[in-house]
């Protein structure tokens, strides 16, 4: 499946550089598997700005410069604090496209009451999104490689719905 994920972040880092835009990417339950798939195709850098595994609040604090007031009354694993990663990453970098992942790998949930196997993704950009994931499954490789997937195949799609 890592076989995949390098295919698929070949293919939507080929269609950013075509299109000349770039991303940044604020990534959690991933763990850097977004990053690792945009990155693993030379020439990358014309696309890919940076990004984080914003996996704590302290990351999300030192990383993204999102105070806890920013946050008040959002559940970390939700569309709406994905949407807020992915603005913030785009705006930080400046950034044609924010990606963001923030869920439960597993092999338990997390203390929000989020099953093992749920993420949300999220997209900011000339087109915005947020979606959620639940794979269903606590095995935690497998739901970082299926969330890290998705989140490519939400660019994918936001990448079609802007085309030009």
């Amino acid at each position: 499946m890592w076989q995949d994920l390098l295919s698929q972040g070949a293919v939507v880092g080929e269609r950013l550089k075509a299109r000349k835009e770039t991303v940044a990417v604020a990534e959690s339950s991933s763990g850097g598997l977004i990053s690792a798939a945009l990155l693993s195709v030379a020439g990358a850098s014309a696309y890919f700005l940076g990004g984080g595994v914003v996996y704590t609040a302290k990351a999300r604090v030192l990383l993204m410069d999102l105070p806890r007031e920013a946050v008040a009354g959002m559940r970390s694993a939700s569309e709406p604090y994905a949407l807020l990663l992915a603005r913030t990453a785009r705006e930080r970098f400046g950034a044609t496209w924010g990606l963001s992942e923030t869920g439960a790998a597993g092999p338990t949930g997390n203390p929000y009451g989020d099953a093992a196997g749920h993420t949300c993704i999220a997209i900011s950009g000339p087109v915005e999104m947020a979606i959620t994931l639940e794979t269903g499954s606590g095995d935690r490789a497998a739901n970082m490689e299926a969330f890290a997937a998705r989140a490519l195949e939400v660019l994918s799609v936001a990448l079609d719905g802007d085309s030009q």
